[in-house]
């Protein structure tokens, strides 16, 4: 079962079930949000299926007419975007950490002294991020990527500040959440994901992480609920100029990970102030397949897709220079 949040013509905010053949959206009646829709599950105590399945409308769009006019919608967004929190983790698939340090020109060897930070930091999840079931596993590295008002709708532009260096895809899973009104985690489903970020800041030093992941970001279009598959294989390319630049398969689900999805889960939801009643979340869990570990230069006006079958429709989003120059900000004294 997938979800879509688009526009209808008149710019009014709809919900649209995928039908299997994938070629139209079955709109739900009385209601404009899957937020409104997985609060109501969370108060009510019964799955998303349910209510999904009690409003079926009989009305259908054409779901490619949709997508053409660029009336998609991140599939759960939160009606205040500060109360959607933005975060991921990294080094947590199979050649993850390859990529990464192969980002650092770093050499790892079998001595463990001389291994990088990031190889130590993948070693761990192998040795620990799928615990047996009912344990706590390895802490994951995570990172803060920002609120609401930085998500991209699918077919969107991402943005290339002045600031930054690069503008690079990086094509994931994102675990989507509401945060129920007892303060219980509720999943609502998963999306392709791109976790734009700038990989030639970080790596001047991976100390600058944090500020590399500081940009905007997209997911969708269609939201899986249910459980995510655990082998998923998929395809990501660039395109420039109307041709093909690049293209790369990718895998991802927890049999092509090192950690299992309820342990990064944990380590995300375990600190209180991620247990808002009434917040949304959106948690990449990271990739191993980087065009910037291609050697490719990102440019904008490049469009990046990722496609991958359980997800149905693929995540198309050009990228966009937001000015020429770096403009100091200054701090006024009260």
């Amino acid at each position: 079962m997938r979800l879509v949040q688009f526009t209808l013509e008149n710019g009014r905010r709809q919900v649209g079930l995928v039908e299997d053949d994938g070629h139209r959206l079955h709109v739900l009646k009385e209601v404009s949000r899957v937020y409104d829709l997985a609060m109501e599950a969370g108060r009510l105590k019964v799955k998303l299926e349910t209510l999904i399945a009690d409003r079926l409308s009989g009305q259908t769009v054409d779901y490619a007419r949709v997508i053409a006019e660029k009336r998609l919608l991140p599939p759960l967004d939160h009606p205040d975007p500060a109360h959607c929190l933005v975060s991921g983790t990294g080094l947590t698939h199979l050649g993850s950490a390859a990529a990464r340090d192969e980002m650092h020109h770093q050499a790892a060897s079998a001595d463990q002294s001389a291994l990088t930070d990031s190889m130590r930091m993948f070693q761990i999840g192998l040795d620990g991020g799928k615990p047996p079931a009912g344990q706590i596993g390895a802490q994951p590295e995570w990172f803060y990527k920002g609120n609401g008002y930085g998500v991209v709708a699918p077919e969107q532009p991402l943005t290339w500040p002045a600031y930054a260096l690069d503008g690079g895809e990086e094509a994931e899973v994102a675990g989507l959440y509401v945060i129920a009104e007892s303060g219980v985690v509720m999943r609502v489903g998963f999306a392709l994901g791109n976790e734009f970020s700038d990989h030639v800041m970080e790596r001047q030093n991976y100390l600058y992480l944090a500020h590399s992941k500081l940009r905007t970001c997209s997911f969708g279009p269609e939201l899986l609920v249910g459980d995510l598959p655990t082998d998923i294989r998929g395809q990501v390319s660039l395109r420039r100029e109307n041709r093909e630049l690049w293209r790369s398969p990718f895998l991802t689900g927890e049999a092509n990970m090192s950690y299992a999805i309820s342990a990064l889960e944990h380590h995300h939801f375990k600190y209180d102030l991620f247990r808002r009643p009434g917040d949304v979340h959106c948690h990449f869990f990271g990739t191993a397949t980087l065009s910037f570990a291609a050697g490719i230069e990102v440019r904008p006006g490049d469009i990046f897709e990722i496609a991958a079958a359980p997800f149905g429709q693929p995540l198309r989003n050009p990228v966009q220079a937001s000015g020429d120059r770096e403009v100091l900000v200054t701090v006024e004294t009260l």
